[in-house]
């Protein structure tokens, strides 16, 4: 009878661990529900849609990238780079050809990455770092340093306006988000990217070239940032190179207090989402309450900590439990 009931409390522990993002998100929502009464308010609510919606693409790319145990700190550049991009060649190119540029050129560049970290070994971290750099300085040079106006009405009504009460860009953002669940989880190149952050060992001994998944995540990471930087130049209607300063910090962030591994194999389209999510409510919340923006990122410290140390717990207890079988 004793073991029974271990076992029962046990199986609760476990379950709350697994769905902590949840249970984080469902409680910030009622604090801040409680705190401000503008916090339900529509426009409250798609304002913080609609400022969600770039970070959630750049999370997304993130998770991928970190499924397969790497890491890609030039999301927030390839922001910058894809925001001035259209700015620029929209002065002198169709809208379509122009988005095709730019999402061709954050797809080189994402290839690029790929290619270092799966070809050459270098280490991920070290790599995107110097693409941070690389793309942030020809953001700048693009730009001369300067913003520059999108010149296109229809990126700008697309960025701004609702569809049935909804703004426009949240609706693509789900579209997106369900695409790349059924990614994951209903195709070989979402298993195999899952598989490769498990063990990647195991699957080259299958036959498989994991060098083209990690390739694959990158640029995906890279196309899904270039299409942020694109919604934000058409938000804001000018193309910066300042666009995206620290994205990437806040895209790992939102990708660990979803519950993923930071040592690839494990992690969830839809908590990755809720990641972002409970980053956004943190800063609307203390927007409303005319909170500073520095405490802010002392609580999203916080909460990226006690993330880390549950998913630590949670690790040792399945090496534990996969021993003793």
């Amino acid at each position: 009878m004793k073991n029974s009931s271990m076992k029962k409390s046990i199986n609760w522990l476990s379950l709350f661990k697994e769905n902590i993002t949840v249970i984080v998100m469902l409680i910030l929502f009622v604090v801040s529900s409680l705190l401000s009464e503008n916090f339900l308010t529509s426009q409250n609510i798609f304002n913080l849609l609609r400022q969600l919606t770039p970070p959630t693409l750049i999370a997304m790319g993130m998770l991928f990238v970190i499924l397969t145990g790497g890491i890609d700190l030039s999301v927030g550049s390839v922001v910058a780079m894809a925001s001035v991009f259209t700015a620029h060649l929209l002065r002198t190119q169709h809208l379509i050809v122009t988005l095709f540029l730019v999402l061709l050129a954050a797809a080189a560049f994402g290839a690029f990455n790929g290619y270092l970290v799966a070809k050459r070994r270098l280490a991920p971290f070290v790599v995107t770092l110097a693409g941070m750099t690389i793309a942030r300085g020809i953001a700048f040079i693009v730009s001369r340093g300067m913003p520059e106006r999108v010149r296109n009405q229809f990126l700008l009504d697309f960025a701004n306006n609702n569809f049935l009460g909804i703004p426009l860009i949240v609706w693509f953002a789900l579209v997106v988000v369900v695409i790349l669940v059924l990614i994951h989880k209903f195709t070989v190149f979402g298993r195999f990217v899952q598989a490769v952050g498990s063990n990647e060992t195991a699957v080259k001994l299958s036959g498989i070239n994991s060098n083209i998944y990690k390739i694959g995540v990158y640029v995906l990471s890279s196309v899904l940032a270039a299409i942020g930087g694109i919604i934000i130049a058409s938000r804001v209607g000018m193309g910066s190179p300042l666009a995206g300063e620290a994205m990437e910090l806040s895209a790992i962030a939102a990708v660990v207090i979803g519950g993923a591994s930071l040592s690839g194999g494990r992690g969830r389209v839809i908590n990755t989402l809720m990641g972002v999510w409970v980053l956004g409510m943190i800063g609307n919340i203390m927007n409303l309450l005319n909170v500073p923006s520095y405490p802010q990122q002392v609580f999203q410290g916080i909460i990226i900590i006690i993330a880390v140390l549950l998913q630590s717990d949670r690790k040792g207890k399945d090496i534990q439990s996969s021993s003793n079988r």
